[in-house]
């Protein structure tokens, strides 16, 4: 290995930074490779084998590992597998050492979760600039999930108490009404306050969830564990879905007569639950905002490797400028037209889908109402059965 020397400190080192672990069962490479890091200002910590390695890892954070591949008792890949299993391992960033530079080693430990490799022999400079850029890249990643979480924590802190004050002021009417004239009360009378208690209590319900379920996409969006065992759930039948879900919201609104379906069978590659949510969001949000008597027309067909869901009212609709600053907790012209809820249907429909890899488009063209097309991945078998 060749190896020269360098005094770079393209990295502003803080003093609170956690050791970077090396792992080699070679000595020289080993003392080496800590050697430049420590002249750079890194602290170091040295194990001979990956379950010295592990050992480490288990007991004391680091900021991140090179390790070598081939080695006695626990190989790299073994390794790499073992920390990326516990969840609060599995974002150190992983340099991979090794003198093999074949694409199938180097694919093997990219599916394993490596962010890098270095092929022997490789500089002192060359070395440092894995480092860095992994560092940084890390930094970059991690500045980023903070500052979603807290643009969440501030978003649900202003806008929470003031959704949740509406629908609790009517829940503590009705319920004041029952406690202090309920036996003078007719018994239409009791029905009709029970009927408005009912859709108050399930109005604040469902703010509450939508509450918690962006919190929970936006937590599950910076965790690729998470994401991954996502991606693995059982998928799910569009057509019965979306039928289930279409009758239900039309139902609810007094409109079953305003509900056009025109759809295709697919199995979609999203969970059954958010399949469901992104539906419902969508769907409550076409008759939410159009007018007793228009159509909400819903198309679902399979392109290519996707399952299109269109959803198409004749309502109000958007603006470019409210389509392009689509976000949580912000509802558009509200001094304008009263808006249930905290505006966070569209925002967690968009979400969902690209959790799953897939996307939202809005479309105003017609000029009139909204048109939103939710593109979404489909199964492998249902893909290759549509081909045949």
């Amino acid at each position: 290995m060749t190896f020269t020397q360098t005094t770079s400190n393209q990295l502003s080192m803080e003093k609170n930074m956690k050791p970077i672990l090396v792992i080699d069962d070679e000595e020289m490479y080993r003392s080496t490779i800590s050697s430049v890091l420590r002249q750079s200002g890194y602290s170091v910590l040295e194990a001979n084998d990956g379950e010295k390695g592990l050992e480490i890892v288990q007991n004391q954070p680091v900021e991140l590992i090179i390790s070598d591949v081939m080695m006695d008792n626990l190989d790299g890949f073994g390794f790499i597998e073992r920390v990326r299993m516990d969840p609060a391992n599995s974002t150190i960033p992983f340099i991979f050492v090794t003198g093999l530079s074949d694409k199938g080693t180097m694919r093997k430990g990219m599916a394993l979760g490596a962010d890098d490799f270095l092929v022997k022999p490789f500089t002192g400079a060359e070395l440092l600039t894995a480092v860095e850029s992994r560092l940084a890249k890390h930094k970059e990643t991690t500045d980023e999930a903070e500052r979603k979480l807290s643009q969440l924590r501030s978003s649900i802190s202003l806008a929470m108490p003031h959704e949740i004050r509406t629908p609790l002021a009517s829940i503590i009417g009705f319920a004041e009404i029952f406690r202090d004239d309920g036996d003078k009360l007719s018994g239409a009378e009791v029905v009709q306050c029970g009927k408005l208690l009912h859709k108050a209590g399930k109005r604040l319900q469902r703010m509450v969830e939508n509450f918690v379920c962006f919190s929970q996409i936006e937590v599950i969006s910076t965790d690729a564990e998470k994401l991954a065992f996502l991606k693995k759930s059982q998928p799910s039948q569009s057509t019965m879905r979306i039928r289930s879900v279409g009758r239900n919201v039309s139902e609810l609104y007094g409109r079953s007569a305003d509900l056009d379906l025109k759809l295709s069978e697919s199995q979609v590659a999203v969970s059954e639950d958010h399949f469901n949510k992104i539906c419902n969001e969508l769907l409550d949000n076409a008759f939410k905002f159009s007018a007793k008597g228009t159509k909400v027309s819903v198309t679902g067909i399979v392109d290519k490797h996707e399952f299109v869901l269109t959803i198409s009212d004749r309502g109000r609709g958007m603006t470019l400028e409210q389509i392009a600053s689509l976000g949580a907790y912000l509802q558009f012209g509200r001094a304008f037209h009263e808006q249930q809820g905290a505006g966070l249907g569209l925002t967690i429909a968009k979400r969902l889908a690209e959790l799953y890899g897939g996307r939202v488009e809005f479309d105003i063209s017609s000029g009139q109402g909204l048109t939103v097309r939710v593109f979404l991945p489909v199964c492998v078998t249902t893909t290759m059965a549509k081909e045949n």
